[in-house]
């Protein structure tokens, strides 16, 4: 190859240049290609002499380009590595990042919570049938505590229920239909007839009921607590609901209040009022409801499990006895973290999440604090 042509290639000062240079020397009308034509009006023995020299020509051209190509797209990354470098000596720029939604993190917290009081987290499904949302609970068709719960039903036509019914749930099958679930109630039928007893769980998820305002949406979440044993009573279910209450709040001087009530599957029922204070005119839970400036805030339903439904559940009511409780989780978030409007919660405004949200490494342990915000 002549010193021209090496010093055009190594002179090619980025690839559109070198590029120009491999079709001045290769192209179709390259000076190179041009001696690569001439061999086709030779004589064989001429052509024979001459061909290894022009096949050698073409090949260091080809090689030499290819050499001075790779030596620019090198200095190329070079230059964009260095004008992409990041000074891991300055703070992080600032970048888009989620958050875990309120409702998400008390459930984390919840399950925290009663594992250490030896309660398993048991689920259910969201579409069920009449018998396991309300005749399994002591609420027969004619019950008047039916109409309490402004229950969405599915069209009659709807599938019932895939499982096969025992004698005690026939009659009930057989009239029920499909709808979803109004509270999670459902699944403590479900796991003592799956289970038996003893028993101890908590069955937190969704529910869903017609109504909406502030502090109603059609669907929102419930957590159900379910203890199942030998000589359970009321102050079990005191101590529990106590204990639960001061971990979840982390507060020592939370006060409970039982007040006698009605649910149609407990008996006794009793509501649970907690305590509270009033600062800069907020309600602060903590103290003596009764004291001057203090009050008293109805805060969740309890009760021991009504004979009805333990034997509708398989279970001998003279051998077992039990207390159960529920709660909206969407209510404890927002008395534990300050907001004051239900419907935000699915609005799924990102300013309410980057606010309200917690971060994916804020895990909730007893040891750190439940409650603990990064």
């Amino acid at each position: 190859m002549s010193v021209d042509a090496r010093t055009r290639i190594a002179d090619a000062a980025d690839l559109n240049a070198l590029e120009a240079v491999r079709v001045a020397l290769l192209g179709k009308q390259g000076s190179i290609s041009a001696l690569m034509k001439t061999l086709g009006a030779m004589a064989p023995e001429e052509r024979q002499a001459r061909a290894p020299a022009i096949q050698a020509l073409r090949q260091e051209a080809a090689d030499a380009i290819a050499a001075r190509k790779a030596a620019l797209e090198g200095a190329a990354l070079e230059a964009q590595l260095a004008a992409e470098a990041l000074d891991l000596t300055l703070p992080a720029p600032e970048t888009p990042r989620g958050t875990v939604h309120p409702v998400s993190q008390v459930m984390d917290e919840l399950a925290e919570i009663f594992a250490d009081l030896g309660f398993a987290v048991a689920t259910g499904p969201e579409i069920e049938d009449d018998w396991y949302n309300f005749t399994a609970l002591n609420m027969p068709e004619s019950h008047p505590a039916r109409a309490m719960h402004d229950t969405f039903y599915f069209p009659d036509g709807a599938p019932k229920g895939g499982r096969t019914a025992s004698s005690s749930e026939a009659v009930g099958q057989q009239q029920g239909r499909m709808l979803l679930r109004t509270h999670t109630s459902p699944v403590q039928v479900r796991t003592m007839l799956a289970e038996g007893a003893p028993l101890r769980i908590i069955a937190p998820g969704r529910v869903y009921r017609s109504d909406s305002d502030a502090t109603h949406t059609p669907m929102f979440h419930q957590i159900e607590g379910l203890v199942i044993d030998r000589d359970i009573h009321l102050g079990h279910l005191k101590w529990t609901l106590e204990t639960f209450l001061k971990a979840f709040f982390e507060r020592d001087d939370i006060v409970l209040r039982l007040r006698p009530s009605y649910f149609p599957f407990t008996e006794p029922s009793v509501e649970v009022d907690v305590g509270f204070a009033l600062a800069d005119g907020k309600r602060v839970l903590g103290g003596s409801g009764d004291a001057p400036g203090h009050g008293w805030m109805e805060l969740l339903g309890s009760g021991m499990v009504n004979r009805r439904v333990i034997e509708m559940s398989g279970l001998d009511p003279d051998e077992w006895q039990g207390f159960a409780f529920g709660v909206g989780v969407d209510r404890l978030a927002m008395l534990k973290y300050g907001m004051d409007d239900l419907r935000a919660f699915f609005d799924g405004d990102v300013r309410w999440l980057a606010h309200y949200g917690f971060s994916a490494f804020d895990q909730p342990t007893l040891s750190a604090g439940v409650g603990a915000r990064a």
